[in-house]
């Protein structure tokens, strides 16, 4: 039995659900191939980059040479597979198009794909489609120059709705209205997703089954697009639940790009609910009232949200704060250094000054001692770790300066 997501691969770009504006700036980038050489499709997962993809080969009765990058980590393979796919022309069609599937996984050192991979976009004779979860990572910088980017957003949930109703119709089944809906809004946004627990749910022929909430870890750029372009809603305030970053380099993230979305009195209210999140954050820390953690995390969400009524669904690249993180990160390295020496001056009586002396000793000291002694010195797991790094970034540092 054929996997739903693949019996019902859309054959025409009139199919894609909920992309419009991309869907047309692929249309016009085969338009306007060569002057632009390479497309690369950037969105989360089950967004219909592949799909969009395979229809515009189909609508345009090209050959479809599909790769997956995470099988061409290096030069010499995409030598070998790429570039003579970029030169032959076809055998069964008038043209053809290259599909480098899933970019991410491309390596970027010297002897890494992707300088191959530019290389190839400035000599192919094909159009080109890249396709990537996030193509605002620093590694692509050079990649993004050549390229016309096509930025897809994750489908709404009527959206998703619509296509698990066509399928259902297609395969004359039916289900509960209230799994009908549980599957639409579990899937966030991911087509892909929401097919495969259809289909989970017809092999079993439940009419009543509970969906554990999909945990999806949501990259920062989408959260900011959400933050910045969605109207203000319930939802809000749980913008960031899924994110790896802490809330305070959320904060950074945040300071950086709200004059890339905000101007005028929008901008300054944005700033002043910022400062207001800061504020709170300061109170956390210094009286540990981490009840406030919901006020500052309302003033980051909502707060700035609530800035500007007028939305807007234009592209903005948001820019990593790099310099700030950076001071940022060095504070944090040195407030925990700071904490452990603290804690051995404590344990061996003398002064914090004397012990911040030896504080470079810490690591080899430290790690050598027993679990019960470290336990008296009132060190935790993250003071531990902390310390096993430290000492291996010095002995890697002190074997570089025996080769000078």
């Amino acid at each position: 039995m054929m996997p739903l997501i693949e019996k019902y691969r859309v054959n025409s770009l009139d199919d894609i659900k909920g992309q419009d504006i991309a869907v047309e700036e692929v249309r016009n980038f085969i338009r306007i191939f060569p002057s632009k050489k390479a497309l690369i499709l950037n969105g989360p997962v089950g967004t219909g980059k592949t799909s969009i993809s395979i229809a515009l080969a189909k609508e345009n009765k090209m050959e479809l040479f599909e790769l997956n990058a995470s099988d061409l980590r290096n030069r010499s393979s995409l030598e070998m597979v790429l570039k003579p796919s970029l030169e032959q022309k076809s055998f069964f069609s008038h043209s053809k198009l290259i599909l480098m599937d899933e970019a991410d996984g491309i390596t970027t050192s010297d002897r890494g794909g992707l300088p191959e991979l530019i290389a190839l976009i400035n000599k192919t004779k094909f159009p080109i489609i890249i396709t990537a979860n996030d193509i605002w990572q620093q590694k692509f910088s050079l990649l993004r120059k050549c390229c016309k980017i096509v930025n897809l957003k994750e489908l709404k949930e009527k959206d998703i709705r619509n296509i698990l109703i066509y399928v259902l119709n297609k395969e004359n089944k039916k289900i509960n209205e209230k799994i009908l809906d549980s599957i639409a809004k579990n899937a966030k946004g991911d087509v892909r997703a929401a097919l495969n627990d259809l289909e989970s749910v017809i092999l079993l022929e439940e009419q009543e089954i509970e969906f554990s909430e999909r945990e999806k870890a949501q990259d920062i750029f989408n959260n900011l697009k959400i933050l910045f372009q969605n109207k203000l809603d319930e939802d809000t305030v749980k913008i960031f639940d899924n994110s790896d970053l802490n809330i305070d380099e959320i904060l950074l993230w945040i300071e950086e790009n709200i004059p890339f979305e905000y101007s005028g009195k929008a901008l300054a209210r944005a700033y002043e609910n910022l400062s207001k999140a800061d504020v709170f954050k300061g109170r956390i820390y210094r009286q540990q009232y981490w009840r406030f953690l919901v006020y500052q995390n309302f003033f980051l969400t909502a707060g700035i949200s609530s800035a500007s009524i007028l939305k807007n669904n234009k592209f903005v690249g948001y820019k990593r704060p790099s310099r700030i993180l950076k001071i940022w990160l060095s504070n944090q390295k040195n407030s925990k250094m700071k904490s452990i020496v603290n804690k051995y001056a404590s344990f061996c009586h003398m002064s914090k000054k004397k012990a911040a002396k030896e504080k470079s000793l810490l690591p080899f000291i430290l790690n050598n001692l027993n679990s019960k002694t470290l336990n008296k010195i009132d060190l935790n797991s993250e003071d531990i770790e902390y310390l096993k790094e430290k000492k291996v970034d010095l002995v890697i540092a002190n074997n570089l300066n025996k080769f000078r």
